[in-house]
């Protein structure tokens, strides 16, 4: 966690682990070992492919998800981390969706077209929204990535999945990057992406 303060926001990562940013931050001046810290930064990447693939994928699978994005990680840990975290495979579950086409508001054409490759950072963001178990219950997570440096520089949290949630997201990592007007922005196709009050911003 300490490692990957930059690469996830704090508040974040806090309210993923379950503990305070008090508490985190009491923690970094304790010290810990390096092997915690990698378990820790571990357990979130392990959380978010889980609600990412739908909670669906068992732990084989699940590893080969996040090496599939540049993750390195052994089998091994990740089954660990499912087990110790309880986050076992719901194949039959209902799941909310996170995307909602179905709406007649305008649509940019896709400027990246699957081509996720840059060459500097705030070239490109991807956002997306997640639902995800947090310490306050089931929430939207709403995240902005740098598709340069893999770091997460903007997020929103909230019950429900709406076109704030998703502007709050954006805001913030505009504020905190200050990108140039040459920046592009991916996203699906959903109703909050789409919405006069996100493509203003």
């Amino acid at each position: 966690m300490k490692q990957k303060r930059y690469s996830f926001p704090i508040t974040l990562m806090a309210r993923l682990l379950h503990v305070s940013v008090s508490c985190f931050y009491d923690w970094l001046k304790r010290g810990v070992s390096k092997r915690t810290i990698q378990r820790n930064q571990q357990t979130i990447l392990v959380k978010i492919a889980h609600e990412e693939t739908r909670q669906s994928y068992g732990y084989i699978r699940l590893t080969k998800y996040l090496q599939a994005q540049g993750i390195k990680m052994s089998m091994y840990a990740v089954r660990q981390i499912k087990a110790l975290n309880h986050l076992y495979c719901k194949r039959h579950k209902r799941f909310k969706r996170t995307t909602n086409s179905d709406h007649n508001r305008a649509i940019y054409e896709n400027l990246l077209e699957q081509q996720f490759s840059m060459t500097r950072p705030n070239q490109a963001w991807s956002s997306d929204i997640t639902y995800i178990w947090t310490v306050e219950g089931w929430l939207y997570l709403a995240a902005v990535k740098d598709l340069y440096t893999k770091q997460v520089v903007g997020y929103s949290l909230n019950e429900r999945m709406t076109t704030q949630l998703v502007c709050n997201a954006l805001n913030m990592a505009i504020h905190n990057q200050k990108p140039t007007k040459e920046l592009i922005v991916h996203s699906d196709r959903g109703s909050q992406y789409c919405s006069h009050e996100y493509r203003n911003i």
